[in-house]
């Protein structure tokens, strides 16, 4: 027997790693599916090694504002949906170039 899940509510935050290959086409397209769904907190990560970044969006009035866009070692400090510091470059620590 195969179970479906359903979600009925949306999530506080969704955290998204970017594919270079989808980039552009996924960014647009989950933002606005997330937006109508009423996610409050959406976060892209860009995994680069060279260039780590977080893109932070926040829903307002029933659509997405951009409150972050930080690089490297620079600091995201959020507080919605928690409070928490965010550096990229920690974010990719320790990965290789392939």
């Amino acid at each position: 027997m195969l179970l479906e899940a359903k979600i009925t509510q949306p999530p506080g935050l969704v955290v998204e790693v970017r594919s270079p290959s989808t980039a552009l086409i996924d960014l647009n397209r989950k933002k606005e599916t997330y937006e109508r769904f009423g996610v409050p907190c959406y976060w892209v990560v860009v995994p680069d090694p060279d260039q780590p970044e977080l893109l932070a969006f926040e829903l307002a009035g029933g659509r997405y504002r951009q409150v972050a866009h930080v690089r490297g070692k620079e600091r995201f400090a959020a507080t919605r949906p928690l409070r928490i510091d965010v550096v990229p470059a920690r974010l990719v620590a320790g990965l290789q170039q392939g």
